[in-house]
């Protein structure tokens, strides 16, 4: 028996013997997946358009939501940036929404300690603020060198590259109300 006579149920020989030599069509389809799977993308309920949060290069992204739960990301083939592409990092977002490993509590360790402790998000928030506003009490600047200042020097911003000039504008506004001056960005758009 040749190989042309060979049923042709090894993905492999669909693809040498079954004309799609590239493994791009029908080569990759079996009985099971045609009628047993379907895309996640075909049971979404919507799908909302996205940045890649990665880097600064802006990928477009198409966020496939079902039930209100992210089912898959895909790239945006209207962006003129990424043309429908990701990059592995950007292609496997689906587990910053997803993931085991996605912590859903604030994590704390206390001086000293080796351990993690979990936080409520109040207690947290309290503590964030009082550090900052320590630091900035600490470190208040009224005048230098007979200049009047008034700033502080303990506080300092360096915005991610995957922030907009929107999201950076609105943190150069909170630092400078604080009396920081050490702020900088990496506007993308």
């Amino acid at each position: 028996m040749s190989a042309r006579n060979l049923p042709l149920r090894w993905p492999v020989l669909r693809q040498a013997f079954g004309g799609d030599p590239l493994g791009r069509g029908a080569a990759v389809h079996s009985p099971k997946t045609t009628t047993e799977f379907q895309p996640r993308t075909e049971t979404a309920d919507r799908v909302v358009g996205s940045i890649c949060p990665y880097c600064a290069v802006g990928c477009g992204q198409r966020v496939f939501v079902k039930d209100e739960k992210v089912v898959q990301i895909e790239g945006d083939p209207a962006s003129p940036i990424s043309r429908g592409r990701l990059c592995p990092k950007g292609a496997a977002s689906l587990q910053l929404t997803t993931g085991t490993n996605r912590e859903y509590a604030v994590k704390y360790r206390r001086p000293y300690s080796t351990e993690w402790h979990d936080l409520d998000l109040d207690t947290a928030m309290d503590m964030i603020a009082e550090r900052v506003l320590k630091s900035r009490r600490e470190f208040w600047q009224d005048e230098v060198d007979g200049k009047r200042v008034n700033r502080t020097m303990g506080i300092a911003s360096l915005g991610g590259a995957t922030l907009d000039n929107e999201e950076n504008y609105l943190m150069k506004k909170l630092y400078t109300a604080m009396g920081a001056i050490q702020i900088e960005n990496q506007a993308r758009i």
